[in-house]
């Protein structure tokens, strides 16, 4: 294995070991997963890890491009969904002083890092597929 196939190996086992990391915090009670978020969501983002990994092991490198093409449109989709999530949780609360209030007291956690780190890495990483040179072409 390359050195950037493994390095696109470890960020698709980032992609999923992150999808077990706290990404929210609502009111310092519990932290949230992605699983707890969204489980078929985080289901599917499993799944394109897996894909990917599988691809690097079987050396498909333009299945694991696309898995990890995917994975980054599927992270960069729930990060955007969970933004618009909480801070339109409160919307129907007539006071926005109280509604701007409870909405600061949802943290983001350090797991949306280690989404994006894995992400990104698996996009920047995959090797390109080789190109067979053909010889003698008249």
């Amino acid at each position: 294995m390359s050195s950037k196939a493994f390095i696109a190996f470890a960020g698709f086992v980032l992609l999923m070991a992150a999808t077990w990391c706290p990404l929210l915090r609502p009111f310092g009670v519990v932290s949230w997963d992605l699983y707890d978020l969204n489980k078929p969501y985080s289901m599917v983002v499993l799944l394109v890890a897996i894909v990917g990994i599988a691809g690097i092991v079987l050396k498909q490198y333009k299945v694991s491009r696309i898995a990890a093409w995917a994975g980054l449109v599927l992270v960069v989709l729930v990060y955007i969904a969970a933004q618009l999530k909480v801070h339109n949780t409160f919307s129907f609360i007539p006071f926005k002083g109280m509604a701007g209030f409870l909405t600061k007291l949802i943290k983001f956690k350090w797991g949306w890092y280690l989404l994006f780190a894995g992400a990104i890495l698996s996009v920047l990483a995959v090797p390109k597929p080789a190109i067979p040179f053909e010889q003698g072409i008249k």
